[in-house]
């Protein structure tokens, strides 16, 4: 085990012209202390997560100094925010350190959010709040736990320095770790650009970084680009299965690794509301719940736009075509496995769909009927699942439907049972959690951020000590509003 500030890093990125980052130093916080820490990650370093307390670790996290390797930089990229083209974004309050490996060989890129002003910060200044630090912090080791492709969280810093948002908040660093930060957005600003050399350029960086088996394809650039519709395509169909909603699924915020990227006014859906939309910036609801999957073709369709100075028209319309049927097999997988189904059968896309209709005209809890669910007995009452359907002759007549389709299922209940209760989380970072956590913390309370972090690491266990975090979301929940700013 060794110290966070032992570690050495190089910075693959600079392999890249300087027209893809610009080199930039953190601005330093004042009175940086540890809000949390991320111990299996830490270990999965050789970190010992006790040392980040520690004066140099602390300066490190906080962007105060740098350790050996680290050459920091803000990358370029563009996008496409709600629809809307914006020739040059960038990373305006993240800046990459550099990478290095962890104990099993697999290099990670390391980011400081909210390390101060880049060149790319536009109107603003480059900082990030505690409160929108924590909820990014639990969210993504959250959708790791849940075994969704995500950016990771190791630490986060916070600090009295005041930032201006909606109110006066004060300041935190987030530390996050990608294999990859690259976004549909870089390769769209040299497009827009018409520099078609930098596209080629970095395409070969990912492939040969990332994808290295699209190079020993007939077309390696048309082999990238199918790669990441598939990545796309099964991460989104995750998204679904769990209740997610992104939020801001503009394209400089979708990763081409087919990662989670950038947590902002994200949220796990409470009661199921097909047309749900989680960012109360998004008015016309283009980010809902249920445009998700569309989105995701929309945002590749754009990447293709970018893809053209590489790769024959023909091919780029092939894998786009492929996208829908992709993400289909992926997302009837997941909710046959939700539902208990090992087995295929040709009505089980309607068994879902009427669920899903039935849910969302009463709002039934999503994770909680799933949990649920795996109690399910045919020919019962099942008054759990029943209670929660102010109509219940509609889930009467939906549960006699599951239970004839479970008689076509040789497995028994007894296995069913445990199969199910593996995939249907009984924990999920609810906003209201995630809420009384900010709370606790702008009072300098961080117990509530441990708790939440250690228990959202095995969503699919009882864990019977963390028993008031699977409680239903309060009364008072409904009137939280994320934002942008979040």
């Amino acid at each position: 085990m060794q110290a966070l500030t032992s570690l050495t890093f190089g910075q693959r990125f600079l392999q890249l012209p300087s027209v893809f980052h610009r080199a930039v130093q953190p601005q330093p916080l004042s009175q940086p202390h540890l809000v949390a820490a991320n111990t299996p990650l830490c270990l999965q370093f050789g970190i010992q997560a006790e040392t980040l307390t520690a004066p140099a670790a602390m300066a490190l996290l906080s962007g105060n100094r740098l350790a050996d390797g680290m050459q920091p930089l803000a990358a370029v990229y563009a996008g496409h925010q709600f629809g809307v083209f914006v020739p040059q974004l960038g990373d305006g309050r993240a800046l990459l350190l550099g990478d290095t490996t962890d104990i099993h060989g697999q290099r990670w890129e390391w980011q400081l959010k909210g390390a101060g002003l880049t060149p790319f910060s536009r109107m603003g200044d480059g900082r990030a709040v505690l409160r929108s630090t924590i909820r990014e912090y639990l969210c993504s080791e959250a959708m790791h736990g849940l075994g969704i492709p995500t950016t990771r969280a190791l630490a986060m810093v916070g600090s009295p320095d005041p930032v201006y948002r909606e109110q006066v908040e004060t300041a935190a660093v987030l530390t996050r770790l990608a294999e990859s930060f690259i976004r549909f957005g870089s390769f769209e600003v040299f497009y827009h650009r018409g520099q078609h050399d930098e596209i080629r350029i970095l395409a070969d960086f990912l492939i040969h970084h990332h994808f290295p088996d699209c190079a020993e394809q007939a077309q390696p650039y048309a082999a990238l680009f199918s790669e990441i519709v598939g990545r796309t395509a099964r991460l989104i169909a995750q998204w679904q299965a769990v209740g997610f909603c992104h939020g801001v699924m503009n394209t400089d915020n979708m990763s081409v690794l087919g990662l989670t990227l950038d947590y902002g006014p994200f949220g796990f859906m409470d009661g199921f509301n097909a047309a749900h939309v989680c960012n109360h910036s998004d008015h016309s609801g283009r980010y809902a719940y249920n445009q998700q999957p569309q989105v995701g073709l929309w945002n590749l369709h754009c990447l293709a736009s970018a893809f053209l100075p590489l790769v024959d028209e023909e091919a780029l319309l092939a894998a786009l075509s492929a996208y829908r049927e992709q993400y289909a097999q992926c997302w009837m997988s997941l909710m046959r496995s939700k539902l208990g189904l090992a087995t295929l059968q040709e009505e089980d896309e309607e068994l879902v769909e009427a669920l899903l209709l039935a849910m969302h005209a009463h709002r039934t809890d999503y994770t909680v009927f799933f949990r649920r669910l795996a109690d399910f007995v045919p020919g019962e009452d099942n008054a759990q699942l029943r209670d929660l359907f102010l109509d219940r002759s509609l889930f009467d007549a939906w549960a006699a439907r599951y239970a004839a389709r479970l008689q076509l299922e040789s497995r028994p209940a007894a296995e069913r049972r445990p199969a199910m209760l593996a995939v249907n989380p009984k924990y999920i970072l609810r906003n209201y959690l995630a809420e009384q956590a900010i709370q606790a913390a702008q009072q300098d309370d961080f117990s509530l951020i441990a708790r939440l972090h250690d228990c959202l690491q095995r969503p699919f266990d009882e864990q019977a000590h963390y028993q008031d975090l699977a409680a239903e979301p309060p009364a008072w929940a409904q009137e939280i509003s994320v934002s942008c700013s979040s």
